[in-house]
């Protein structure tokens, strides 16, 4: 299992070491490459493999109200909302970093392709994705020996695409990510999970999405579950406006792939937004 996860954190700069041979790839097919299996950056909650274009800057604010159970005491959801703001960047047609803050945490990301889909060649379009969260919501006066190191938790994602057709993409993540400080010594630091989305186009504007992930090593005595997601795309010429129920308000993803705390079988979810505009 270490050589596994060794393999994945190193995955990016053997990637990269091969870009000369994927360039002469793609400098032959580049007419034949599959394009928008993904319109904005993120199905729901899951990064897609859609990169921001080179040169192009997306503000994003991601918003999630408070839980729909909560009825009028809590406005419906009104109460107790996160919201996280968003800065991604093209640094290069296959490379794009980002930074974000939220209430829960700072978040400093890459996302890269390593390559694309073809026409009538390789079937998949394979993107990784890396990123640091600092953890914002530990307080010093419930954790005493509280360092720096102790709020940092760390995401890789390998991110697999395929469209099939004008309307319908799919995506699996394996994913790793570690978290220096967790407070059930049941669960391990370094925790594992998969995820699953899609896109199905409904029109020349909408579409609907849908994402899923499991985790695979959660401790029996965890109180998170895994979180689900259903929204809906809207494309208004500038930007994508996201709208979505999902059962994590957990944002970033350590949050959301690890301390989920909504259920859909009791009504415990989520309504929120994610709105994207590029300058």
């Amino acid at each position: 299992m270490k050589k596994f996860i060794l393999f994945l954190l190193l995955f990016p700069a053997i990637s990269f070491s091969q870009d000369d041979l994927l360039a002469g790839t793609d400098s032959i097919a580049v007419k034949e490459k599959v394009v928008s299996a993904f319109k904005a950056l993120k199905i729901v909650n899951l990064e897609s493999t859609k990169l921001a274009a080179k040169g192009d800057l997306y503000f994003i604010v991601a918003h999630r109200f408070g839980s729909v159970k909560d009825g009028f005491e809590g406005f419906f959801g009104l109460d107790n909302a996160v919201t996280q703001l968003k800065f991604v960047y093209g640094l290069t047609e296959k490379l794009t970093i980002s930074g974000a803050r939220s209430e829960q945490a700072y978040d400093f990301s890459t996302k890269y392709t390593l390559i694309n889909q073809m026409k009538e060649g390789f079937p998949i379009t394979i993107a990784g994705f890396t990123s640091l969260a600092i953890n914002n919501t530990l307080k010093e006066s419930l954790y005493p020996n509280l360092t720096f190191d102790d709020r940092l938790t760390y995401v890789q994602q390998l991110l697999l695409s395929r469209k099939f057709s004008e309307k319908l993409s799919l995506e699996m993540a394996p994913t790793i990510f570690h978290q220096n400080f967790i407070d059930n010594p049941a669960q391990e630091n370094t925790q594992y999970a998969i995820g699953f989305g899609g896109r199905y186009k409904l029109s020349k504007r909408w579409s609907l999405n849908v994402d899923y992930a499991a985790h695979m090593n959660r401790a029996s005595n965890s109180l998170y579950k895994n979180p689900l997601s259903i929204g809906f795309d809207l494309e208004t010429g500038g930007h994508v406006f996201q709208m979505h129920f999902t059962s994590s308000q957990g944002i970033h993803e350590a949050g959301y792939l690890g301390q989920t705390t909504g259920d859909w079988t009791k009504g415990n979810v989520f309504f929120g937004f994610n709105l994207l505009r590029v300058f």
